[in-house]
């Protein structure tokens, strides 16, 4: 007999549907996968045969031919265990075919009958509506993350006996609901603070800037000068996601499997901080079955390299093509997957090997070889793409024992919101959402200076040697630093400051 079960799988952060086809036919006992399965998948059978048959359910000892459609795409993955073990059952008479026909269904199964969570269930939720289907079977630890879907029924299931008598009409899977806005209010506080961080109100400001247009910022300085300190509070001062951009964000983790079982949507702002150990596929994303890499898991938040130059080279090369594409595509033999990777890069480095160059309190003990073999680890390209550079000096005692409270993250982030807020309607009908997005085309039409700003510019090429992507890169954050202050018209004073942003052009 033949029976038919509807599953689903995942390419790059998008799912598709996959037809499980199980037929039953006299003869020896084998049991068969077609359909370009997968290592994971091909062992299935063994945990379907020993879960059906320690649910209390006998196992057909016929010929089991198992088709997983459209058999073009490799399968990955072990969530077509629950269905394979549904179709057997179904093929077997147990369970009528049409109960499982308003049904996808997914999920690993253990060797005792339990369900246990697999990888993607918030995109193949959402397949699952885009086809029409009224419901979405997935296991109880996926549960909260496939229920944030709306439009489609999400039952959450921990064994495969009580799934078999959900659908032979002997029980009932009551399904599971998710309050979005609970989420979004219940989101951010508690984390670390500018309040916290006493001095350094350049770099400060530089950070605002930079949260306030969505630039890519390098931070300069000795240790200990509170450049990761600094850092890590960049999330406090950075913009609330919007739904549409929580659901992209959390489709991302939900493939790599970094969701956890209370977890229903990621609603702040990822902060990814990878070590310099990193490799180029950890850092990009690949495999020999592509995975998002660490400039995905940072989409829509913030990238932070920390000791900038002991990245290999050949790390820090690969992030050019996301810097500027905003995406990662990755090509395999059989497949080519895209991943989204729009991120805000924040980078930090020690000045030389020693790290006291240019520190008045510390003598630097490294030759002016060592320091520009050391800065020459990073490519001119790579900086040219970092559209902020500012220097961060050690903290004067007078800074670390003041009575004075700095400005709280939340003052810091109602003005990066109105600046966002600006650009937002300025760019409502392009593709973009920030300043540090915006291409030539953006730029002629709304980084417009006047005469004595021009002639600013002039100078800086110049005397600086900005090349082409500096000098645009420059009016960008002149319009943010306008945009910030709520005034149209960029003026002498926003390229100014915009300029002294580009100050390592001069040591690096």
């Amino acid at each position: 007999m033949l029976a038919k079960v509807l599953s689903s799988a995942v390419i790059g952060i998008d799912a598709y549907l996959v037809e499980v086809e199980v037929d039953i036919s006299h003869g020896l006992p084998t049991f068969t996968t077609v359909g370009l399965p997968e290592t994971t998948v091909k062992e299935s059978k063994e945990r379907v045969k020993t879960a059906i048959a320690n649910s209390g359910y006998g196992f057909p000892d016929d010929r089991i031919t198992v088709n997983l459609a459209p058999a073009s795409i490799k399968k990955v993955g072990t969530g077509f265990d629950l269905p394979m073990a549904l179709g057997i059952l179904v093929a077997t008479g147990l369970i009528p075919q049409e109960s499982l026909a308003r049904y996808l269904v997914m999920g690993e199964l253990s060797l005792d009958g339990r369900i246990k969570p697999v990888k993607g269930a918030l995109p193949m939720a959402i397949a699952a509506r885009d086809a029409g289907y009224e419901g979405i079977i997935i296991p109880a630890e996926n549960a909260r993350e496939g229920s944030v879907v709306d439009g489609v029924s999400v039952l959450p299931v921990e064994r495969l006996s009580q799934l078999i008598d959900f659908f032979r009409g002997l029980g009932d899977i009551a399904p599971i609901k998710t309050d979005i806005s609970a989420l979004f209010q219940q989101r951010g506080g508690g984390g670390p603070d500018f309040s916290e961080v006493m001095g350094q109100e350049h770099v400060k400001r530089a950070l605002e800037v930079a949260a306030a247009g969505g630039h890519n910022l390098i931070m300069v300085g000795p240790p200990g000068s509170g450049k990761t300190m600094l850092a890590k509070r960049i999330p406090s001062i950075l913009p609330g996601m919007g739904f549409d951009e929580a659901i992209e964000t959390t489709k991302i983790f939900s493939v790599v499997g970094l969701l956890s079982s209370d977890q229903a949507l990621i609603a702040d702002r990822p902060f990814r901080s990878p070590h310099h150990t990193i490799s180029d596929a950890g850092l990009i994303g690949g495999g020999h079955i592509p995975r998002p890499g660490e400039v995905s898991l940072a989409h829509n938040g913030v990238l932070f390299l920390d000791e900038l130059p002991e990245f290999k080279k050949a790390v820090l090369e690969v992030l050019r093509q996301p810097l500027e594409d905003l995406q990662v595509t990755i090509s395999r033999a059989v497949t080519t997957v895209t991943y989204p990777a729009s991120f805000m890069l924040i980078a930090a480095m020690n000045p030389c090997p020693c790290g006291y160059y240019g520190d008045a309190r510390h003598d630097c003990a490294c030759s002016s070889q060592q320091i520009n073999r050391y800065r020459s680890r990073i490519s001119g390209p790579l900086m040219d793409r970092i559209d902020i550079h500012v220097e961060v000096p050690a903290v004067p005692y007078k800074d670390l024992v003041g009575k004075f409270s700095a400005e709280p993250s939340s003052a810091i982030r109602e003005r990066v919101s109105g600046a966002r807020e600006i650009q937002t309607n300025r760019l409502t009908r392009t593709k973009i959402h920030c300043n540090a997005q915006m291409a030539s085309r953006h730029i002629r039409r709304w980084c417009e200076v006047d005469e004595a700003s021009a002639r600013l510019l002039e100078t800086a090429v110049n005397k600086l040697g900005l090349s082409a992507r500096a000098y645009n890169r420059v009016l960008k954050i002149a319009r943010t630093i306008a945009d910030l202050e709520g005034v149209t018209d960029i003026t002498a004073h926003h390229v100014s400051e915009a300029i002294q942003y580009r100050s390592l052009e001069r040591t690096l």
